[in-house]
């Protein structure tokens, strides 16, 4: 399952470079994350944002559509690949961090890395997705072919590094195919293929190949990562694609960067994304490890059950009990809530608005549109947001504050800027769509932002706490 993620990493090496199994000092890898801007005058800036709704609600359709055709299919996930903290690790107390921003300025919804691949090691912005098993960069390998002349194209004739994976290969033909690999194999040692087709028009065609990828520690000492499987991308459409050079996968399955990241750093990672409408100089981190912000963090920590595996599948889900507007519990139906009642709930980076089930956004949207009745409401459309207002004047404290209760006790609560966004110079909307049931509901990145949040997969617990993520 390959979806397209809006999160971006910038990773700053140096020098120094540490093989995997090396140990070293106490650190981290860590990905830095920053927020990027897109057009700053009124008319420009709605326009936009109707553009990324209109990607929100076709990447929604796509993980609803994958779900339901991929119930009896499911993908191998990480179960075996990370059964308990220390497999294969190259030290507890070592951690890979890396810069990441948002990707508002590169015109996409999301949040943007920056990668290091290759032998020597060459940059590439990639956006970061929870919701894809593929790490996959902008490529030119038919040499037959004319050269790509953009900035961000790799080129693995320059690579010592870089090997194909044969269409002959039980890899290809099993491991792969539910990662879009094509059958044809005109000859046994031809490169196995793909063609990724996204329901909103974007498409990645390529070749499936092993490749080193060098990630800097928190210690400052670089580290080589052999044998990720990455995808070769020669043909790309789409507008959230043509801004990148590529998509880092994140999700829950053993194809993914996350299980080769994983094993060798304490079966975590973590990530805190910073207000969607920050500059490009605001950044925070992807870790994968311990992170230093969660030491920072212990008294404000949270945890819950993460759902990995079953229903939800390669996505990473949460327990939910209900929802709370202005100190009342709403009266949700539970099976809202179950993913194996046609519900569930997902946390999702790639998403930029949170989606509810029909029955859980009439009960939400009710109350806050409630205590938002003194602003004056505009007509003007906003793609699928139903209720937008005059944000003249406008106060936070006046709004009836969103709560999210776990099942085990825990509650998340969002700032109100999460849930009630600008879309345009003086335009507020209500940040919530609605999802026809029966379906998935998403937890999207601006309800996420401002808060860390960590991933342990070895102990299937998400851990969370507010933070300014600088």
């Amino acid at each position: 399952m390959s979806f397209l993620l809006l999160l971006v990493f910038l990773v700053v090496v140096d020098d120094r470079v540490l093989p995997v199994r090396a140990v070293v000092p106490d650190g981290s890898m860590r990905f830095e994350l920053v927020r990027e801007h897109g057009p700053d005058n009124g008319g420009a800036e709605l326009q936009h944002t109707r553009e990324l709704l209109q990607r929100d609600v076709a990447r929604y359709r796509m993980i609803s559509q994958r779900r339901r055709v991929g119930q009896s299919a499911r993908r191998k996930t990480l179960e075996q690949e990370v059964p308990s903290r220390g497999i294969d690790c190259v030290n507890e107390t070592v951690s890979m961090d890396s810069p990441m921003i948002s990707g508002r300025d590169y015109g996409i919804g999301q949040y943007v890395v920056q990668v290091k691949v290759g032998t020597p090691p060459k940059k590439f912005r990639l956006i970061a997705d929870l919701g894809s098993e593929l790490t996959w960069v902008r490529c030119h390998y038919d040499q037959r072919r004319p050269r790509h002349r953009r900035h961000g194209v790799f080129l693995p004739a320059n690579s010592s590094t870089f090997t194909t994976i044969p269409c002959s290969s039980r890899t290809c033909k099993v491991d792969l195919m539910n990662l879009f690999s094509l059958t044809r194999c005109p000859i046994p040692s031809a490169p196995c293929a793909y063609d990724f087709r996204y329901l909103d028009g974007s498409a990645a065609v390529g070749i499936f190949a092993e490749e080193t990828i060098t990630a800097r520690l928190t210690n400052g000492h670089e580290m080589k990562m052999e044998k990720v499987l990455i995808g070769c991308s020669e043909s790309i459409r789409g507008p959230t694609l043509q801004a990148v050079d590529g998509v880092l996968g994140l999700a829950y399955t053993r194809p993914s960067f996350t299980a080769t990241a994983a094993r060798r750093f304490d079966g975590k990672f973590s990530y805190c994304l910073v207000d969607h409408l920050s500059h490009k100089n605001v950044r925070s981190h992807l870790t994968f490890g311990n992170s230093r912000g969660h030491s920072r963090l212990l008294a404000k920590m949270r945890y819950t059950n993460l759902v990995l595996g079953g229903a939800i599948s390669p996505l990473y889900g949460v327990d939910i009990s209900g929802i709370s507007i202005g100190g009342k519990l709403l009266d949700i139906p539970r099976q809202v809530w179950a993913p194996n009642s046609g519900g569930g709930v997902i946390m999702d980076s790639g998403t930029s608005l949170t989606f509810l089930a029909a029955p859980a956004y009439q009960q939400v949207i009710g109350p806050l549109k409630a205590s938002l009745s003194r602003y004056m409401r505009v007509n003007e459309s906003v793609g699928p947001m139903e209720y937008c207002f005059d944000s003249t004047g406008f106060e936070g404290s006046h709004v009836s504050r969103l709560v999210i209760h776990f099942e085990d006790g825990a509650r998340f609560e969002p700032p109100v800027k999460s849930y009630v966004i600008d879309v345009a110079p003086g335009i507020k909307c209500i940040g919530l769509l609605s999802a026809k049931w029966p379906s998935m509901s998403i937890i999207g990145n601006i309800m996420q932002q401002n808060h860390f949040w960590e991933f342990d997969l070895a102990e299937k617990k998400l851990g969370f706490a507010p933070s300014s993520c600088t």
